[in-house]
Parts: C-alpha cells; structure tokens; sequence
C-alpha cells in the first residue's frame, strides 16, 4: 500500500506536540508500508526521518483548498493529514484526517505563533462544532490519538465516518533510571504556557515546597514570563529555562523527583510518557485522558489545588514510594508504542481504501 503523509506541520526549530507525532509516525509507518511525505519548507527535513518527500504548499496558503491537484499525480492509495483541515477539492485517493483533541471548544484561546487573521477565525470556528462536522466528514476515515476524545468525538456527534485511534507514544530505545539512584529535590513542566495548561497553580504551590525547585522548560514570551514571575512565591525556586534540547530534557527529567501537568484538558499529554519511559514519576491533574494515559503510576491531584500539588510532592520525598512510582511508570509507559501507531494507522488505511471502493 502507497501511503502519503502530510508532514506540513512540522516545525523548523523544533518539535512542538503535533509535530512530533507526525514525524514519529511517519518514522515507525515507513517500516512497513510505502510511504511518501508532503514538506512546505525544506527546513523542515531535519526534524523528519529519511524517507522521500514533496514539496508543497504551506498549509495555511490559500492554495491549500487546492492541494489534492498537487497530490493526485503521486497515485497513493491513502493520504495521512495529522490534522483536520487538509484541502480536499478533487481528491482521488483514501483520505484520514486526524482530530487530536477538543480543548479548544472549552479554552478558546488561540495559540500564539498563528498570525492574526488566524487567530480571529480561529476563535470563530470553535464557537460552534458544525465547521468541525464538514471538515470530519470529507474524510473516508478520521483518526484520533486516545479513547477519551474518541468518546468526545461521539458525544458531540462530529462526524458520521468511522473513528480510530492511531495512538501517541513516547521516542524508542529510552534507558530509564536506576530506582535505587534516588532524585534531586527538583520538579518539571513541560508544555505551552496557555492559560488551560494551568502554571499558575504550580508556581503558587511553591510556597509549600522549601528546597525544591520548579524547572519550567518550554519557550516563552516575555509577556509571559513577566506576568508568571510576578506570581512566584517569596524565597520559592522557580527557574524559566526558555526551551532545552531534547539531551537537555532527557537529563534534566532523570535527575527529578517528578513531572507535573496540571492541564484543565489534554488530548493526550505526551511529557507524562516520556517522563514515565524514563521512570520518572508524574503528578498530574485528575481528569480523564490522565487517568487514560497514567493508570496507576501517577499521583492524581486537583488541577485547581495548589495545596494538593504541593502534598503530591512531599509525599514522593519518601523514598519506597519514589522507587514504586519509578518502576510503575516504566510499566504504564511501555503500553504505548509506535510500532501499534503504524500497526493502527494501517489498519485504518485499509479500511479507507475499502470504504472509498464501496462509495464508487
């Protein structure tokens, strides 16, 4: 089976979380299938395994609505998008869009990077779910990454095509941590500073934890910065790193006591695996696609409790719940793979293939 996958959203610095998915995914499918990328910047081939490639448009062109021309001539017999909004018009191939989550119905906020006349419609388009609806349905399969939005998925009704999950994992060949090494007084975040990601309530959760520190890992404005700095505690350890390399990451998560994500609302939460590959442990807020993604090797908090963070904390400073922590982690973590991804992925290609067969 030929299989094209958008590779578009790729970043050119570094990966963000939908960028990493693709490029995994497209690492792990072209192992055991045909598989061809669509890239809009060839600055991006180098966060892209070394597979072949086409040069397209930018997904946010105006050409975009007319891409399927450009992709036609390649005769694959699906096309992958790791996003929803693929151009469609004349498409003559299986086509699967990818939903990854619903956050942004309930936490409108745009992200940052997008410019301005996107941010506007982007706020318009989740004001109501039928625009979500005509793009779903022009696929022949839609993919989703966790059982928690695919039930969202059904709830709201977003689409009358089948939904599959082609899951998120963390990077292969990780070397976890020795358990019995013990940890640094420290404690981690990684991901975006958008207000549902819900930093605030860590950072005030300092004022119980003398001795610690709190590591904030990603990019950030310096509007950002400035507004989350004012909110630090007197004497609290609070360290803005301003993004870290993927070495960088690795070390700092295998010195920590633990990694924290205090999201409102997540479609997957992928700093959790990788923190759990590791075996280190998670404190994360009690909502379901954590419950989803952690089982039992992570400590569960109210996302709206600094207290309850802060108790989450001391609490691992026990060293036999650390090292019971430690070792369910690399157990819960080792239930996501990308090998099942392109197992998935493949699966829902044929079945793409068949649907697009019994419409003609």
């Amino acid at each position: 089976m030929k299989i094209v996958i958008d590779a578009r959203f790729t970043r050119t610095d570094h990966h963000d979380g939908i960028s990493r998915y693709g490029s995994s995914l497209i690492a792990a499918t072209s192992k055991v299938a045909d598989v061809t990328m669509l890239i809009s910047d060839k600055r991006q081939l180098a966060l892209l395994p070394d597979v072949p490639y086409v040069l397209v448009n930018s997904p946010l062109s105006p050409m975009e609505l007319f891409v399927a021309r450009k992709v036609n001539p390649l005769n694959a017999d699906v096309v992958v998008c790791p996003m929803q909004t693929m151009g469609t018009v004349g498409r003559k191939y299986g086509l699967i869009l990818t939903l990854h989550d619903l956050i942004y119905y309930e936490h409108p906020a745009p992200p940052g990077f997008l410019p301005a006349p996107v941010r506007v419609l982007w706020r318009l388009y989740h004001k109501a779910f039928w625009p979500q609806r005509l793009l779903l349905n022009r696929a022949d399969v839609v993919a989703t990454i966790s059982s928690t939005t695919e039930a969202l998925i059904a709830k709201y009704k977003l689409t009358k095509r089948p939904v599959r999950i082609v899951g998120n994992a963390p990077q292969p060949g990780q070397t976890p941590r020795d358990p019995a090494a013990g940890a640094e007084k420290t404690v981690l975040y990684m991901g975006s500073f958008m207000p549902y990601k819900n930093v605030e309530t860590m950072i005030r959760g300092m004022a119980g934890l003398p001795g610690f520190s709190l590591h904030l890992l990603s990019r950030i404005t310096p509007q950002r910065r400035e507004e989350l700095e004012a909110m630090i505690p007197h004497g609290a350890s609070v360290q803005f790193h301003n993004g870290v390399t993927d070495a960088e990451y690795e070390e700092l998560l295998k010195r920590a006591t633990a990694l924290i994500s205090l999201s409102r609302a997540e479609g997957y939460g992928l700093p959790l695996v990788e923190s759990m590959a590791l075996g280190t442990p998670v404190i994360a807020s009690d909502i379901p696609i954590f419950r989803e993604v952690g089982g039992d090797a992570v400590s569960y908090v109210d996302p709206e409790s600094s207290a309850d963070f802060a108790a989450a904390v001391t609490a691992l400073g026990d060293d036999v719940l650390w090292q019971e922590r430690s070792r369910k982690s690399v157990e819960q973590a080792a239930e996501f793979n990308w090998d099942e991804s392109a197992r998935q992925l493949l699966a829902a290609a044929e079945e793409a293939v068949a649907l697009r067969g019994n419409r003609k």
